[in-house]
């Protein structure tokens, strides 16, 4: 059977191709970089992916008409793959020899060249995190394998071609591989006590996958194993504050922990009673209402219970929730939009002594002390009105919900 050349290289057949697909897809051909700044074409890159992935096979003429064209009904799609397979060869044969082939073709197939070595990444990763999961060898053992499969895993597997069929469930395997590797070796470095590779390592796991809470936690204590609460303390609400904005949600039980762990910590080591109400003062020209995250609301609200029942005051709790005018949650672009100037509305409206928190993407939960029912009502309404005078093209629906803590039921509902 006679095969044909599609693609020439000046590599021999002793000489690994390396080939990189954690990330923006590269081919290393001896000294030879070939990646997309020679061709954008994602066409050109989706059959050389394929083909290399697939390359202990021969791949037939259909199946690539599929992946290439999975919606195209035209006539002649044989036609268009070959004149695919004649732009590939016309692209990068300038920047290579004549042998040996890189991609064969025989009667209604084409494949990767079986005779030559190739090395694929994505695969090297794989099976270094099997080795590192074996448990027969050292710690120490493990933590080498571990870094080096990580120092592997860039991006996500082509990230460039996410949208394609046959790369989706690839990318979800390795993305899940690469998340399971990351907390099998962040468990053996805290075993270790090495926090500062931990925080290192998590740091880079934070790039990949941002919206993870458990990486934060795990960043999070690391950086409070290494004595560094305020850094512990600035990540915690960079990170609470990230996920509210991406994915509407408020801190997990385990970052809230963490975060009375902060509190306990920043506060144990100080003697000297001055600093620490230097600490405590707020600056006194700061407007408006107090904001804080919602563990700190919690605790607050837990103190107010405690003074109601000791002075018999009157404090309200209100809950603003921002929906589409049919009451479904609104889309993350404008749902953030909106409740950053809800906010604004909220601390300039409020008085010094109230309290805010987002308690969800789409919420704020309020404290209103020392204000009698009715008062509290007009202050809700007086926030809604101000805001659509402000805000007059957004057409997105607030409401709100107003109860009286109660020692006996803890909240008496209205």
């Amino acid at each position: 059977m006679t095969q044909n050349v599609i693609f020439p290289a000046s590599a021999t057949d002793s000489m690994p191709i390396r080939a990189v697909m954690l990330g923006d897809i590269k081919l290393y051909v001896g000294d030879v970089l070939i990646d997309d700044e020679i061709s954008r074409s994602n066409k050109m890159w989706n059959l050389l992916a394929y083909l290399i992935v697939n390359r202990n096979r021969n791949v037939p003429q259909d199946e690539l008409i599929d992946i290439l064209w999975p919606e195209d009904d035209s006539q002649n799609p044989g036609n268009a793959l070959k004149t695919l397979l004649y732009r590939t060869r016309a692209t990068v044969l300038p920047l290579l020899g004549d042998e040996p082939q890189l991609i064969l073709s025989q009667r209604g197939s084409y494949s990767w060249n079986h005779s030559l070595n190739c090395e694929l990444d994505a695969e090297q990763f794989a099976d270094l995190v099997r080795q590192a999961g074996d448990k027969a060898l050292s710690d120490v053992e493990r933590r080498n394998l571990y870094r080096k499969a990580l120092s592997l895993y860039k991006q996500d597997f082509l990230p460039k071609l996410a949208d394609q069929l046959w790369v989706i469930p690839l990318q979800t395997y390795y993305h899940t591989l690469y998340l399971e590797a990351v907390f099998a070796y962040a468990n053996l470095l805290m075993a270790a006590e090495q926090y500062a590779e931990l925080a290192e390592l998590i740091n880079e796991a934070i790039v990949i996958e941002p919206y993870y809470d458990k990486l934060h936690a795990l960043l999070i204590t690391a950086l409070l194993r290494q004595g560094n609460s305020l850094a512990a303390l600035n990540h915690y609400e960079s990170a609470t504050e990230l996920l509210y904005r991406n994915l509407g949600v408020h801190p997990s039980e385990e970052l809230r922990a963490l975060y009375k762990e902060i509190m306990n910590e920043r506060k144990s080591l100080e003697t000297d009673l001055c600093i620490i109400q230097k600490d405590l003062r707020e600056t006194a020209s700061r407007p408006g209402a107090f904001v804080c995250d919602y563990g700190f609301f919690r605790e607050a609200y837990r103190l107010e219970v405690r003074r109601v029942g000791r002075v018999g005051s009157c404090v309200h709790v209100a809950l603003l929730t921002v929906s589409l005018p049919d009451g479904r949650t609104p889309a993350l672009l404008p749902l953030n939009s909106t409740m950053d100037q809800l906010l604004e509305v909220l601390r300039m409206n409020l008085r010094r002594g109230d309290i805010i928190a987002r308690y969800s993407g789409a919420q704020f939960v309020l404290m209103l002390p020392t204000a009698v029912y009715e008062d509290s009502q007009m202050v809700m309404t007086r926030i809604i009105d101000s805001f659509y005078q402000q805000n007059r093209k957004n057409f997105l629906k607030i409401s709100y919900k107003l109860q009286q803590i109660d020692l006996d039921n803890s909240l008496l509902v209205d």
